[in-house]
């Protein structure tokens, strides 16, 4: 019989690109812009109504404050009003979920706040006090290995080590910088492969060419990826001759 896999896949969704009708039915949990680079109260409802829909997870995805930059560059801003920022955005994010009947199964920050959380101990406490009323009902989406996901754990915060599909990965398990050409895997059937990797063995193969081991117990495909549709479309067809099943 072989081996199998039972695996979440997961989408940061409600971002202003208008995919979610796409999206939604071909994924396990989706990540939910709360209007800190994405997103308002509109986009968040009918997003949730989506993924009631299609019984998928419903997540927060907070981010610094800066929809200039879509939250992607790490940002100047005191403690203080970091913390008065993710409160507002998970404040109307919760509200919104108790309108619809819905349930807030996960926590994932975005971007730069996701990359700087993986290291940066300062950020971190400011980060999980801001979220301490919603420990004990949904866990926390974090990369594998970082400072986050040990601190969190600690803290006693249900934890889901994430693991990206459509990216690179350096020697040192750091996402490749935006700023170059192969951070962004776009070709289905290399995205395929990346995944493949990484459910079945626990390796995942680095930019420069080496084979390093990850643990994961979700995998992000970004909603904003230009070819996500057509990404997740063939890896839905693909998974189940790996034996490999998405979990709803």
């Amino acid at each position: 019989m072989g081996d199998s896999w039972h695996i979440d896949i997961n989408c940061d969704v409600g971002e202003g690109v208008g995919n979610e009708r796409e999206l939604l039915p071909l994924i396990s949990s989706c990540s939910i812009a709360c209007g800190g680079h994405a997103g308002n109260e509109k986009s968040m409802r009918e997003t949730i109504r989506l993924a009631m829909r299609h019984r998928v997870k419903i997540g927060a995805h907070p981010a610094y404050p800066d929809r200039q930059n879509f939250g992607r560059i790490s940002m100047d801003i005191s403690r203080d009003a970091l913390s008065k920022s993710i409160h507002e955005q998970l404040t109307t994010f919760t509200s919104i979920l108790k309108e619809e009947n819905a349930i807030l199964h996960h926590i994932k920050p975005h971007g730069a706040l996701y990359n700087d959380l993986a290291k940066d101990e300062a950020l971190c406490n400011t980060f999980l006090k801001s979220i301490a009323m919603y420990k004990s009902g949904s866990v926390l989406y974090v990369p594998f290995g970082s400072l986050i996901e040990q601190m969190a754990t600690i803290e006693g915060f249900g934890v889901k080590r994430e693991a990206f599909a459509d990216r690179n990965y350096d020697n040192q398990l750091h996402l490749v910088s935006r700023k170059f050409s192969d951070a962004v895997l776009t070709e289905p059937t290399k995205v395929l492969n990346h995944l493949k990797m990484m459910v079945t063995e626990k390796k995942v193969r680095t930019a420069e060419g080496n084979l390093i081991s990850i643990q994961a117990d979700t995998y992000c495909i970004h909603g904003d990826t230009p070819d996500a549709l057509k990404i997740l479309t063939y890896i839905s067809q693909k998974l189940p001759e790996l034996n490999i099943t998405t979990t709803k």
